[in-house]
């Protein structure tokens, strides 16, 4: 085992702050859209929301968000910093990437060397950085649409800005879903964002 850490601590640490946010802020979520649906027919289950009712799920929505927020900042701010960004998911080519994509689906895409991403960890990656971006500039319209008109008007008005916010959750949230399945068939790449090497 390698003494030189592969996450720095403080990628470990942004990690598991992130993991905690995003999935209360989800299930918070899914009880504040419960309360006025976009999509009639789609409703989440009691069971996996948070907040037991509307002013419930938007204290924690509320308080959650500034943890994900100010965590999102500080993981994307010491990643352009340090420049681990750009040398752990630059460069990425449409070729590389759909060759790992097809290696991926055959299961024949190779995780020896965990230091290293391949080209679909690096287009994920770099996917749900937007996708958080998205996340949290639509919430902020949909939050405070009077207060942030160019925002809302750029998000095409405040039902779009809900669109747009419930579509950047379930990039997200499959993102998540993805992330935790590729966990369980490479079990050491959840040793590595535990202990760092």
């Amino acid at each position: 085992m390698s003494p030189v850490a592969i996450q720095p601590a403080w990628v470990r640490i942004t990690h598991w702050i992130n993991a905690l946010a995003v999935v209360l802020m989800v299930m918070s979520g899914w009880q504040v859209y419960d309360a006025s649906p976009i999509f009639p027919v789609l409703r989440f289950h009691s069971a996996i929301t948070l907040g037991g009712w509307l002013g419930g799920a938007l204290l924690w929505h509320f308080a959650i968000m500034w943890m994900l927020v100010a965590n999102f900042l500080v993981y994307l701010g010491l990643n352009l910093a340090s420049g681990r960004l750009r040398r752990k998911l630059l460069p990425i080519s449409f070729k590389s990437l759909a060759s790992d994509l097809v290696a991926a689906l055959r299961g024949k895409l190779g995780h020896e060397d965990l230091a290293h991403y391949n080209a679909v960890q690096k287009f994920a990656y770099l996917v749900v950085i937007v996708d958080i971006v998205f996340v949290i500039l639509s919430g902020l319209a949909v939050w405070k649409a009077v207060q942030f008109p160019v925002l809302r008007t750029l998000m095409g008005g405040y039902d779009n800005a809900r669109v747009v916010h419930f579509f950047a959750m379930s990039v997200l949230v499959a993102f998540f879903v993805v992330h935790v399945i590729m966990v369980a068939l490479v079990p050491r790449s959840l040793l590595l964002m535990i202990r760092g090497r």
